[in-house]
């Protein structure tokens, strides 16, 4: 239970901008029905996160005094009155999304952290089918990094692009979602590739299970690289998060009727794809927008208890220094951002 606790510390969003965050005392939400109210653990910080605070993402849609961030862990304290799946002392983490729209996908105006409170406060409710129990493998804060970045991930490898063990897949970068790639590419027994801008990073990614990795400010013709790197075949897929200009050099990367997955667009939203390359190598290209079906979750979360996967952890702040840690996110790092609450 929540112990008398009336009232809980919370971040909320006053006006936009990461200096307008306010740690405030609000009341501690009560479940009801479906709902299940956890104690925070920690949550972790994805550049959507970042953009809702700013005012970048859908402005107008966001609630005044927002509680924000969407990955969540959480231990569970309180059940509504028809919720009967978890126990109290359950580890838990958050799914971000409610809502699944006709074609599959998540409804993102549903989301926990942005229009919906999310997880950057002391205690939190949620809908009991959002919840699903943590890893055993990992700790509360670990936990806390998995929903978007890490589903993402599994879902594009294993639901769209089908890896297989032997298969030759391309990371584009070091950020959250191409991490965890390589870490599930490596378990299920693929090659992972790399390019980064550093080898430093690099070296990091070897670490974690990418075979090779390529800089590509030394390298200024990389998809070259890669060819060489797969006797001059290509890679079997490719996971697009950069866009722009280096969507073509993908196609010069990748295998004849290869596997293109685009999550992403660091770069630039726009390309000027080269349509020969395209009609002659007969990529196929598919959208993801989504960070993964319900199955998709379950399954990733065994994956990782079955290969002891840990998530790479850039940098743990204290809950008190919530603005510092969206500040560190804008300034690029290595790995996830966690903020510490209670686990």
């Amino acid at each position: 239970m929540v112990a008398n606790n009336k009232t809980m510390k919370a971040w909320r969003i006053n006006s936009f901008g990461i200096d307008h965050l306010t740690l405030e005392d609000v009341p501690v939400p009560s479940p009801a029905g479906d709902e299940i109210l956890i104690k925070v653990n920690a949550v972790s910080l994805n550049f959507r996160d970042f953009a809702i605070v700013q005012g970048f993402y859908l402005p107008d849609l966001m609630p005044k005094d927002l509680i924000p961030v969407s990955d969540t862990s959480g231990t569970v304290v309180q059940l509504g009155s028809s919720s009967s799946k978890f126990r109290e002392g359950d580890q838990v983490i958050v799914h971000p999304f409610l809502a699944v729209n006709p074609d599959g996908s998540f409804d993102h105006m549903s989301a926990y952290g942005g229009p919906i409170n999310g997880g950057l406060a002391e205690y939190m409710v949620v809908k009991e089918y959002a919840l699903i129990k943590a890893p055993a493998n990992l700790s509360g804060q670990e936990a806390s990094t998995l929903p978007i970045a890490a589903l993402t991930a599994w879902f594009s490898l294993t639901n769209k692009m089908k890896l297989k063990a032997g298969d030759h897949i391309l990371f584009k970068g070091t950020g959250g979602v191409s991490l965890f790639g390589i870490q599930f590419a490596k378990a299920l027994g693929a090659h992972p590739i790399v390019i980064t801008s550093s080898d430093e990073k690099g070296e990091k990614t070897k670490e974690i299970g990418a075979d090779e990795f390529i800089n590509y400010k030394e390298h200024e013709n990389w998809e070259a690289k890669v060819k060489a790197l797969t006797g001059g075949k290509g890679v079997d897929h490719v996971l697009e998060v950069v866009g722009g200009k280096s969507f073509n050099r993908s196609l010069d990367a990748i295998r004849e009727r290869g596997n293109i997955i685009v999550v992403g667009f660091l770069e630039d939203q726009y390309s000027e794809l080269d349509l020969m390359k395209l009609l002659s190598s007969r990529v196929n290209i598919t959208a993801v927008s989504s960070i993964g079906n319900w199955d998709s979750w379950a399954a990733m979360l065994k994956a990782i208890e079955d290969y002891n996967i840990k998530p790479i952890v850039d940098s743990i702040y204290n809950f008190s220094d919530a603005k510092d840690a969206f500040k560190q996110l804008n300034k690029g790092v290595f790995g996830k951002i966690i903020i510490k609450i209670s686990g």
